[in-house]
């Protein structure tokens, strides 16, 4: 099956590259040039993925990402300008899955696009058997799925691969390398802060105090633990 990408990029000559590009790489691609004209594109194309500029008028790309994030799962790959880094770490905290500087190489863009869509692809199998249960925080890594209390936590594909993989070693420290190999596959691209990030979010999800976690806990000078 094709996938489907859209791309909401103000820049025509920008949209147009990377449109071109991805086709040619055998994506089937959609253009957006502004985030009110993005979201209503997603919401008909139902893309695989969604290239999505930091910078548009009107509704901005952290704005389309949050948004998006209320409803959907798809991988976001954010596109930015060098001076913008306080903002790719916040469009990470909120849900963009990746981000791209500008001016970039179109080898790496598809590198990129290609490694986001593998990790979804993994996220979305069949996993384990139920992992864990400990009359609060029940997960069933076979269906798969998280609860607290009885009530169903929505995790994206990230979170749960994350969770996952810290069930897997459950009371034994990863390194934050450790854990993107594990959980975000061979990805050159990604940014160790990637993991502090989405331990933060997955905290929110299933701690009962965030900033006094007892189930993912800090090891200092080396990564992150579950506690059976």
């Amino acid at each position: 099956m094709v996938q489907r990408i859209v791309i909401i990029e103000d820049e025509r000559a920008i949209a147009d590259a990377v449109a071109h590009t991805l086709t040619r790489e055998g994506f089937e691609t959609r253009v957006a040039s502004d985030g009110e004209a993005g979201l209503r594109l997603v919401e008909s194309f139902k893309p695989n993925l969604l290239l999505l500029d930091l910078m548009l008028p009107g509704i901005g790309g952290l704005e389309v990402c949050r948004r998006l994030r209320r409803t959907s799962n798809t991988p976001v790959i954010m596109l930015t300008a060098k001076a913008e880094e306080v903002d790719r770490v916040v469009g990470l905290e909120i849900g963009a899955d990746d981000y791209v500087t500008k001016p970039f190489s179109m080898r790496e863009l598809v590198a990129r696009v290609r490694a986001a869509l593998r990790r979804q692809a993994m996220a979305e199998r069949p996993l384990a058997p139920p992992a864990f249960d400990d009359g609060r925080l029940t997960v069933d890594l076979e269906r798969p799925s998280v609860e607290i209390e009885g009530n169903p936590v929505a995790l994206s594909p990230r979170e749960l691969s994350l969770l996952r993989v810290l069930l897997a070693h459950r009371g034994r420290a990863r390194t934050r390398q450790q854990l993107l190999s594990e959980a975000w596959g061979d990805d050159e691209y990604i940014d160790p802060r990637t993991v502090d990030v989405h331990v933060r979010w997955l905290r929110k999800k299933i701690e009962r105090d965030p900033e006094h976690p007892h189930y993912i806990e800090t090891v200092r000078g080396i990564g992150y633990r579950f506690n059976a």
